[in-house]
């Protein structure tokens, strides 16, 4: 979305069939992928957000690379690439279509969490890696260090299929640096039948009815943790003001005594088992309980929200930049793009892509068609640099309370 813990698995029905198909409705094909953890969390992050503030991250920074000279000529059949993504988050085909279609041989490795890729990028030397999928304030932290190739928009002529409003991106306005892959909010995955009502606050949650005492989850993740609490205070969701963040985490020690659990990976399946009646979700997520039971709805609480992008950048020390370029421009064919959307059951920034969606599947998993003016609703969240200290340390006096 780089969402959270390590490792965390996600069950959803999809498989290897090539673009286009609706392969997650299939049945006798269950791929397990890790979760997509889009914020820094725990100390370990901690850590890494401030080596990469000290190293020219954070708002203030002006270490951002110049731009190579490339070659659009370039032979790309003489270069190789690297990528490393998410397990399953592209066409398992991909490498080898690409291959077939331009020439260049690709790799693919696996990062379980924004924090693995992050730790191997900025380890100094070449990682070997061309391209990486990272989440959007990761993206704007490697730029901030000089770590990335800006991005050469002539050699990618699919950037027309984007969204105008995926152009407008706070981390990265403009596609300076990054490309966004999938985008999408946070909001409450719940089920009517059993809260008796349809919610549509943040307070729904954090200071819920009686009858849903011990029937709410929240997300861990330092980010989303704080989000319910910040937007039903009316604070930024980027917010470091210490005065701000002290209400923030009153609340959230309130909150935890009416708390089923703090849950990244299983709270759509507490819906469907009805262990749960009201969660705090990533809307790709809650339609996997919708998968399975159509009772479930998602929507975005009236108080507002946040914007998450996942996206791919193309490192600075990569010796296949050309190539780079072209696999970036090939991912956003609309036909190749489409896979995410109805494989994994996130939006997608490319409005060929989705157009070609069958509305079918949107009809099914309503939050697909969220436009994305109503994304932009949302509060683009943003590298916070020494500012991740703060929220590492409110998680772990909120959840020891």
């Amino acid at each position: 979305m780089g969402m959270f813990r390590s490792l965390a698995l996600v069950e959803l029905r999809c498989n290897t069939q090539p673009p286009g198909r609706n392969s997650h409705l299939e049945e006798n094909h269950v791929s397990r992928i890790p979760s997509i953890r889009r914020a820094l969390t725990g100390a370990a992050a901690t850590v890494l957000l401030m080596t990469a503030a000290a190293c020219g991250g954070g708002e203030n920074a002006t270490e951002q690379a110049a731009p190579d000279t490339l070659n659009p000529s370039a032979d790309l059949t003489k270069q190789t690439l690297t990528v490393s993504n998410w397990d399953a988050y592209m066409p398992a085909d991909l490498p080898a279509t690409f291959e077939k279609k331009v020439g260049t041989k690709v790799t693919v490795t696996k990062h379980a969490t924004n924090e693995e890729i992050m730790a191997k990028l900025t380890a100094g030397g070449d990682s070997g890696i061309d391209v990486a999928f990272v989440s959007g304030p990761f993206a704007q932290a490697l730029a901030e260090q000089g770590l990335v190739e800006p991005i050469h928009a002539d050699l990618i002529p699919n950037l027309k299929n984007l969204y105008p409003e995926a152009t407008t991106l706070a981390y990265d306005p403009g596609n300076k640096f990054s490309v966004p892959y999938t985008w999408g909010t946070t909001g409450l995955c719940y089920r009517s039948d059993l809260t008796g009502y349809e919610p549509d606050s943040w307070n729904d949650l954090l200071n819920p009815k009686p009858a849903l005492a011990k029937k709410t989850t929240m997300l861990g993740t330092d980010r989303w943790l704080m989000l319910p609490a910040q937007k039903s205070l009316g604070y930024s969701a980027n917010t470091t003001d210490a005065a701000e963040m002290a209400k923030v985490k009153e609340q959230l020690v309130t909150t935890k005594k009416s708390l089923l659990a703090y849950d990244d990976t299983t709270f759509y399946s507490r819906l469907v088992s009805g262990e749960a009646a009201l969660v705090e979700a990533w809307d790709g997520w809650c339609n996997y309980g919708i998968t399975d039971n159509a009772k479930i709805k998602f929507t975005v609480p009236k108080e507002g929200s946040d914007l998450w992008v996942d996206t791919m950048v193309i490192l600075k020390t990569s010796k296949n930049k050309e190539a780079a370029h072209a696999l970036i421009n090939y991912i956003l064919d609309p036909a190749i793009h489409s896979w995410a959307v109805q494989n994994i059951l996130y939006k997608v920034p490319n409005k060929a892509a989705m157009e070609a969606i069958d509305p079918a599947l949107i009809k099914k998993y309503p939050n697909l068609g969220t436009t994305p003016a109503e994304l932009l609703k949302g509060e683009t969240l943003v590298d916070l640099a020494e500012g991740a200290t703060q929220y590492s340390r409110i998680v772990t006096e909120v959840t020891a309370s």
